[in-house]
């Protein structure tokens, strides 16, 4: 037993998993900076109230999950939950908006709640996050799901459902709000699960989202939020169905749609698929037009989105994995010791000829490089020992093929 074990719900990511990352981040650096956004990396740690203030006290984020603790002076700090809220904060410290009337960034990297393990979804997880901030328009909401759902398709996704929905503003929200806990109240107590009695009261919209069966039962013939948007939101909802229509993009209309943080308003949407279980959501986001002036900015407008880097890292595999990855050109086995040093200044000209491979650093049998150069997937075996340095010369074995030739050291290159 090892003297030290990896906590519950972290994970050490090792090829070819971690291949399938490096192939998503690659991609969605093409593919979001072809629509305008810059990348931005920020800490993953923050003061703890930033989150608290900007997911919104009521969210099972704040209450349940997040890993918070003090620093060496007593002040509270906590491992980021979610990427949006250290966004914000860095283009208002930043000074963005005086810059520019629109700032689009995206980032990736880990994110940290604390919530039972399963596949799919660990303590310790990464996230692709886009943000556009300072547009107000309906099409931005539309260019960002385009943009999203471009991206799902460069990294070979399919079988993905777009829905939407949306929140309504400051001014419709009340009176959904009313109606909404009215239907609530209505219900038997029993009916609802503990976390949803308490929600009723403190942000009924979360029950929406609930997803003990239940409640999600219960609650079938809860009033649309639809039914209750103001004018000016049903005209910014019908604006980005448009787009996404005359787009060619399939959608539905989710009416229980209500995403799991408090920011969001008017436009939210996710993208779902049935290929990873019961966990289904890959990605989501919507508007959240009063976040930065919440957390202390200016009062500009935002739509973002999130995305599981490794719930999008299963559903690759299940694609058929990365594209394009190409075997290495050669392993250099080493016959005796008297090669040991010439091997590994050949393996180098070669990679500096723009080749890619190993060598061996021990003169090991025969057999066991053979093995090794078996399980690197390399294309050659280059054998080299002191019979071959005297004829200035070296082996090459095709691993498909099995035919082995000797040919002239400076002959090799071309022939691999």
């Amino acid at each position: 037993m090892p003297e030290f074990k990896r906590g519950k719900g972290f994970a050490d990511i090792f090829e070819p998993e971690s291949t399938v990352f490096s192939f998503m981040e690659k991609t969605a650096r093409r593919v979001f900076s072809s629509y305008g956004f810059a990348e931005l990396r920020t800490p993953v740690m923050e003061q703890t109230e930033l989150f608290a203030r900007g997911i919104g006290t009521e969210t099972d984020v704040v209450q349940k999950e997040m890993y918070t603790f003090p620093d060496k002076k007593g002040r509270s700090m906590t491992l980021r939950p979610e990427a949006t809220a250290g966004v914000m904060r860095a283009y208002i410290e930043a000074n963005c908006h005086a810059r520019e009337s629109v700032t689009k960034l995206f980032t990736y990297g880990p994110m940290f709640r604390y919530e039972r393990p399963q596949k799919g979804r660990m303590r310790q997880f990464h996230q692709l996050n886009c943000e556009c901030i300072g547009a107000s328009e309906p099409q931005a909401d539309a260019e960002l799901i385009l943009m999203l759902m471009t991206f799902l398709g460069e990294i070979g996704l399919a079988d993905l459902s777009l829905q939407l929905n949306s929140l309504g503003c400051k001014e419709c929200r009340p009176r959904y709000h009313q109606a909404l806990k009215a239907f609530l109240d209505a219900l038997n107590p029993e009916d609802l699960c503990e976390d949803c009695r308490r929600r009723k009261d403190t942000n009924p919209l979360r029950v929406l989202d609930c997803k003990v069966p239940s409640c999600k039962a219960v609650t079938e013939d809860a009033p649309r939020i639809l039914d209750y948007n103001c004018p000016a939101c049903r005209d910014h909802f019908r604006a980005v169905l448009d787009v996404l229509e005359k787009s060619g993009m399939p959608y539905t209309i989710n009416h229980r749609l209500v995403r799991g943080l408090d920011y969001y308003n008017r436009t939210t949407f996710e993208v779902v698929t049935e290929t990873i279980g019961a966990q289904g959501t890959v990605a989501g986001g919507g508007r959240y037009d009063g976040l930065v002036r919440q957390l202390g900015g200016p009062d500009v407008p935002g739509v973002g989105f999130a995305a599981g880097m490794e719930r999008l890292a299963l559903m690759v595999d299940q694609a058929g994995g990365v594209p394009g990855i190409t075997p290495p050109d050669f392993y250099l086995a080493v016959l005796d010791e008297a090669a040991l040093t010439d091997a590994v200044v050949i393996a180098q000209r070669l990679r500096e000829a723009g080749k890619r491979g190993e060598v061996s650093f021990a003169a090991k049998s025969l057999k066991s490089q053979m093995r090794q150069a078996s399980k690197t997937g390399a294309r050659k075996c280059l054998l080299l020992g002191g019979n071959e340095l005297a004829a200035n010369a070296i082996a090459v074995k095709d691993m498909e093929s099995g035919d082995q030739e000797t040919v002239p050291l400076e002959a090799l290159l071309v022939k691999i």
